[in-house]
């Protein structure tokens, strides 16, 4: 509305309408991104059909847009808490991010199983991996290879889980483990007794 009106004023300036033509492109611009931004931070799918269909989504999307070849496995758990689905999610995000940012891998593996009391997500890469002085600190400190990995390491902490990072020269894996609620165990141990898979992330 502001670049409509500046265009009535400036109507008689030779290269105005070129200049407000570019600046509506990099407003609209920059609009489609902030959208985008907006869904990928919290997808509606995360609350609509849980983790495991976000979850293919945002990797479908982070293909698409970085042309790093990505995988996803997901073993049948038990239907996770709203709390656990976004934790985990944003594992999945922050780790994605590093090896854009990072990494350079070409490929990556996504993992996401359960056994009796916790579910485990796991992100590997392949690429060139984090230096072992940064990893020793972090491991010390929680600090030391930016903000995002800390902030994982605390998100997965007040949910009672703990986060575990392995990297070398040919790559990193990032291990979110998570304990399972006591419903969460019912309702897997519900599905097990009826002859039927239980209900996935």
């Amino acid at each position: 509305m502001t670049l409509h009106s500046l265009a009535s004023l400036i109507a008689g300036v030779p290269k105005a309408p070129n200049l407000l033509s570019e600046l509506n492109a990099l407003a609209d611009q920059a609009l489609q991104e902030i959208r985008t931004t907006s869904h990928l931070l919290y997808p509606p799918l995360l609350d609509e059909v849980g983790f495991s269909s976000a979850a293919q989504w945002y990797v479908d999307e982070f293909m698409k847009r970085s042309g790093v070849k990505t995988s996803l496995e997901l073993s049948a758990t038990p239907r996770l808490t709203k709390g656990a689905q976004l934790v985990f999610f944003r594992v999945l995000q922050e780790s994605l991010t590093n090896v854009i940012r990072h990494s350079g891998s070409t490929t990556v593996d996504i993992g996401l199983c359960s056994d009796d009391d916790n579910a485990v997500l796991s992100v590997r890469d392949y690429g060139r991996g984090i230096p072992s002085e940064k990893l020793n600190n972090f491991h010390e400190t929680g600090a030391g290879v930016g903000v995002g990995l800390g902030g994982m390491k605390q998100r997965v902490r007040e949910l009672g889980g703990h986060l575990r990072i392995v990297s070398n020269g040919v790559g990193t894996c990032v291990t979110a483990t998570l304990p399972l609620s006591k419903a969460e165990q019912s309702t897997r141990d519900q599905g097990q007794a009826s002859g039927k898979a239980a209900p996935t992330a």
